[in-house]
């Protein structure tokens, strides 16, 4: 089977059975991230097929990510992307309301993890 790698921003669906036992990551560090920056954005779908979840923030894995700062560059960069591909993102302070969050930095120290897409 030929391995396709995904841009951030890029949707897809891939196929659910290379993936009904996978576990989603979650940030293991359990801190309340109120008051950190996220970037909200038009409703687009998980790329797993199967998957319902629908987000309207910037996420990994189903959970919102967060950055400290609202002049982050890496939060900039997304935001950036979101624009591209049309997602109207917007950034917002994050609040528990919203969903599970995950520090931007903890998700890229665990290799960048995202429901459906395998690391090569």
């Amino acid at each position: 089977m030929e391995q396709r790698r995904f841009q951030p921003g890029e949707a897809g669906l891939l196929d659910e059975e290379l993936f009904a036992d996978e576990e989603l990551w979650t940030d293991e560090g359990g801190a309340d991230h109120s008051g950190w920056f996220c970037v909200r954005t038009d409703p687009f779908p998980c790329p797993a097929r199967g998957c319902t979840f629908v987000a309207d923030f910037m996420t990994a894995a189903h959970l919102i990510l967060v950055w400290e700062q609202s002049d982050d560059p890496n939060l900039l960069r997304h935001a950036g992307r979101a624009k591209q591909v049309g997602r109207n993102p917007r950034i917002a302070e994050y609040e528990l309301p919203f969903g599970p969050s995950a520090s931007y930095y903890a998700w890229e120290a665990a290799g960048g993890p995202v429901h459906g897409v395998r690391a090569p």
